[in-house]
């Protein structure tokens, strides 16, 4: 390996080791850690109730869809959402909130190591906790299910390839939100409104043409989806607003993810290197 390659990634896993450990232990993270927590929560009370009341009237094709609506509007959209903000928009603003960006900025390191050891550790940190999340919300939505249908459905049938598309799923929506909201919190002060926007358009995605769908990360991520959501097969009002588009083959998705992550750090980098530490304005 080359030796500058060598030193810089040295660099990059050095600046990733220290934003994990003020990522993962810090009092305000703890909203995020509760996100995480919620859709688990959730799935795991479903069953809790399933065993208290001794009604298992829940059979495991009906949670397979509870579980696809819970995870697209809830874990996906919401807590993974607001979880990438949180994580994200922080890698640089917070240094700049208490000044001591300029100790990154004064060592012998390169901005773009800074930045992808940063964003390296906003990734891990998102992976983890949403990760976990979601192998603990497949896991509590079939808690109640036990003996041989169960594992006929995980093992012989597609329990097991659902729960990697939605462990999949997962990655790359912490991959792509993460670099937007990256980017965010280099460009602005409050990113607040900002992310809002984008929430706006990620919600309002099914009312676009289909070729204005193409421009948003959840177009992608709704192709990888192991399970049809039965809320996309629209009826009555919802028919009339919303445009029905072809999902993206599962290649073009991952592709089309990769390149957007690609780009968003491209450009995250060469702002990096124009950043000027300016204490006085924030």
């Amino acid at each position: 390996m080359n030796p500058d390659l060598r030193m810089w990634v040295r660099q990059t896993l050095t600046v990733c080791g220290a934003e994990l450990r003020r990522n993962l232990v810090t009092r305000r993270g703890i909203w995020i850690w509760l996100l995480a927590l919620a859709p688990v929560a959730l799935m795991w009370m479903h069953s809790i109730v399933q065993w208290k009341t001794g009604r298992l009237n829940c059979s495991i094709p009906s949670d397979t869809r509870t579980l696809a609506v819970v995870y697209h509007y809830f874990l996906l959209r919401a807590a993974i959402f607001f979880g990438c903000v949180g994580i994200f928009t922080r890698l640089f603003r917070a240094e700049l909130l208490e000044r001591s960006l300029h100790y990154y900025f004064l060592a012998p390191v390169r901005r773009e190591v800074i930045l992808a050891g940063k964003f390296l550790a906003g990734l891990c940190t998102a992976l983890l906790l949403f990760g976990a999340s979601t192998l603990l919300s497949f896991s509590g939505i079939y808690a109640h299910h036990y003996g041989a249908p169960l594992d006929e459905f995980l093992w012989q049938r597609e329990g097991l390839h659902q729960l990697a598309g939605y462990l999949g799923i997962t990655a790359f929506a912490c991959l792509g939100y993460g670099a937007i909201f990256l980017v965010m919190g280099m460009l602005f002060r409050n990113a607040v409104f900002p992310a809002l926007g984008v929430m706006l358009w990620e919600w309002l995605n099914f009312l676009l043409p289909a070729w204005l769908k193409k421009f948003s990360v959840v177009f992608y991520l709704k192709s990888l989806a192991p399970v049809e959501l039965p809320i996309d097969r629209m009826r009555g009002p919802l028919a009339l607003l919303g445009i029905s588009t072809e999902p993206a083959p599962a290649w073009l998705a991952v592709t089309g993810l990769l390149c957007f992550a690609a780009l968003a750090l491209a450009f995250a980098a060469w702002q990096a290197r124009r950043m000027e530490v300016n204490y006085a304005g924030d």
